[in-house]
């Protein structure tokens, strides 16, 4: 079984992601991490280089080949937040994954993310919209919802431990 998190950038994936493994006694698994590793440059550079469309590619294709590696035995997955953009990506976590939603308001976002938007390549001006076209995705390929306003990352690790595990 595996366990993937998504939600938009500063929601806590990867923090939350690394606790929960932990807790669970499995692999943690990032996404994004398997991108760079794949492609041999940064997130920015992907962006830079060769355009988004192309990382969503590589985005799709490792998700893809990672739920097909783990599906059999247990690991937590952080996903990047546009991973749930891809229907066919939507539709394999939904299906193959169990999926938290690690849901929080535009302001938590924005205060989480302050001063670390370096190495982001879409944290910018447009992150409100960007948010609202994707809450639907996000709440459509989730099985579980997660507020995280006002938690700590233990605490929405217990949360999701306690709601969905």
């Amino acid at each position: 079984m595996i366990v993937a998190l998504c939600g938009f950038m500063g929601s806590g994936k990867t923090t939350v992601g690394r606790i929960l493994a932990d807790a669970l006694g499995c692999p943690f698994l990032d996404l994004d991490d398997l991108i760079v590793k794949k492609a041999g440059k940064s997130i920015p550079d992907i962006f830079a280089q060769d355009g988004e469309p192309a990382f969503r590619q590589l985005e799709a294709r490792l998700l893809k080949q990672t739920v097909e590696k783990y599906g059999e035995s247990t690991a937590v997955l952080s996903l990047g937040g546009g991973a749930v953009v891809a229907p066919a990506s939507s539709a394999l976590l939904h299906e193959k994954t169990v999926c938290i939603y690690l849901r929080a308001t535009l302001e938590t976002l924005q205060q989480r993310l302050a001063g670390e938007t370096a190495g982001r390549p879409l944290a910018d001006d447009a992150m409100a919209e960007r948010l609202a076209a994707r809450e639907p995705l996000y709440e459509k390929t989730a099985h579980v919802v997660i507020d995280t306003d006002g938690l700590s990352p233990d605490e929405v690790s217990d949360e999701i431990i306690i709601s969905s595990l």
